[in-house]
């Protein structure tokens, strides 16, 4: 976790302490209504879209992403961008 989302999850977990997160829509209302005491405003989405898992791209595949990776932790925290 980068040091601007570990400190921003802090201030969104704090608006949710205590409460029961039943559904999606109450854990995006508590999100959605978190602001920093610097003024910045978080906004979140439900994305309700399946995702199919374990697909595997051969070499040719790779190399034709625009693939940029952030200096920590490279492996977690990348960019990819439209060649």
């Amino acid at each position: 976790m980068d040091p601007v989302e570990h400190r921003l999850f802090s201030v969104i977990s704090k608006g949710w302490a205590g409460r029961p997160l039943d559904s999606f829509e109450i854990i995006q209302n508590y999100i959605s209504t978190t602001s920093t005491s610097t003024g910045l405003k978080v906004k979140a989405c439900i994305d309700r879209k399946g995702y199919e898992k374990g697909i595997k791209m051969d070499a040719e595949q790779k190399s034709q992403l625009n693939i940029q990776k952030h200096d920590g932790l490279p492996n977690w925290n990348y960019t990819i961008t439209p060649l």
